[in-house]
């Protein structure tokens, strides 16, 4: 009788696997799931049998094409450079290129991966840490990508204070949720903007205040703040400020929205033009992959400081749904997409 090693052998030594693959860029009909040949990695990369991979608004725009500024950004102009879409990833090290030192086959890891939603998935070391035993594969598929991006805008661009009173607009969000969760870790008083539905979600999180956006606006009552982290919300460049201390920080992270040309960075461009002429720092920012904020988001998540809020998991075949539904706004944290069992 075959053993589960013998399967794992066997499944290590194919040179197949299946994978969510795109040809085209469209909507979720252009993905399908395929079996399609394994990776080779280079020397400084690492092959990692995938257990989980991660759900952002990166895979949607990679997926559609848009802004079309991206494309021309390196992307691939009528078609994806890389086809297989994902980049969140958590798995086991089955392979190690000739120049890799920190890693061994088997090793436990977790970061940022290309074309991760397949059964394996090339990763350079740079962008890879060792995943903490107590976090599941799962919770560190959902992790690297909104982490940083979180950290980064909170402590880089942010210059967060122990004491001070942050506002995270898209709290539920993949972003969101580690930027409350951050926010609280570093000593700050939190209140996370979110629909009438998510606010519980957000509560668990550990924000000390609440605002639905569904029946008030951030600027509403008399509360300022020292720093607002905006993760890709819509509200006017001057409701955000009127909410925002005299001398306090804006930071918005990414852009929807938008013509299909450069996307929503409408709100992100003025910002960065009145800034030096007005005391509040108005900023936007998009997030470095450096090995250096994966590693402190790793340390969080090994001293249980920040958990990665999982929201749905999808399997593969479910990609085009988990997307459809990233995009009509009904997922709430960060979903991922399972590979094993």
């Amino acid at each position: 009788m075959q053993t589960q090693n013998d399967r794992s052998t066997e499944a290590r030594e194919a040179t197949t696997m299946r994978a969510v693959r795109q040809l085209a860029y469209g909507s979720t009909d252009v993905l399908e799931v395929a079996t399609i040949e394994r990776p080779t990695i280079a020397d400084d990369e690492v092959l990692i049998e995938v257990e989980a991979a991660g759900l952002d608004r990166g895979v949607w725009h990679l997926m559609t094409g848009r802004p079309y500024l991206m494309r021309i950004m390196g992307f691939g102009l009528t078609r994806p450079k890389n086809p297989v879409p994902g980049m969140d990833v958590a798995g086991r090290v089955v392979a190690i290129g000739a120049d890799v030192s920190r890693f061994a086959v088997g090793d436990e890891v977790f970061g940022i991966g290309g074309g991760t939603y397949a059964e394996f998935a090339a990763a350079k070391e740079s962008k890879l840490v060792h995943k903490p035993d107590a976090v599941t594969f799962e919770q560190a598929a959902a992790s690297t990508i909104s982490g940083i991006t979180a950290l980064q805008a909170l402590t880089g661009r942010g210059r967060l204070e122990p004491g001070q009173h942050v506002l995270v607009i898209g709290a539920s969000g993949g972003v969101g949720s580690f930027a409350v969760q951050l926010a609280k870790a570093l000593g700050a008083t939190v209140t996370g903007v979110a629909s009438t539905s998510k606010l519980d979600a957000v509560r668990t999180l550990g924000a000390d205040h609440v605002i639905d956006y569904t029946r008030q606006h951030i600027d509403d009552d008399d509360r300022r703040y020292d720093l607002i982290i905006d993760t890709g919300g819509r509200n006017p460049l001057a409701r955000l400020r009127r909410a925002l201390a005299p001398t306090g920080t804006l930071v918005i992270v990414g852009g929807e929205g938008g013509d299909r040309l450069t996307g929503g960075i409408g709100r992100q461009l003025r910002a960065a033009l009145l800034s030096p002429f007005v005391k509040q720092r108005l900023s936007f920012f998009m997030s470095s992959e450096s090995l250096d904020s994966i590693e402190a988001l790793a340390e969080h998540l090994s001293r249980g400081s920040v958990a990665a809020a999982v929201g749905r998991r999808f399997t593969l075949e479910e990609v085009p749904l988990a997307i459809d539904a990233m995009e009509a706004g009904t997922l709430t944290a960060k979903s991922v997409i399972t590979l094993k069992g």
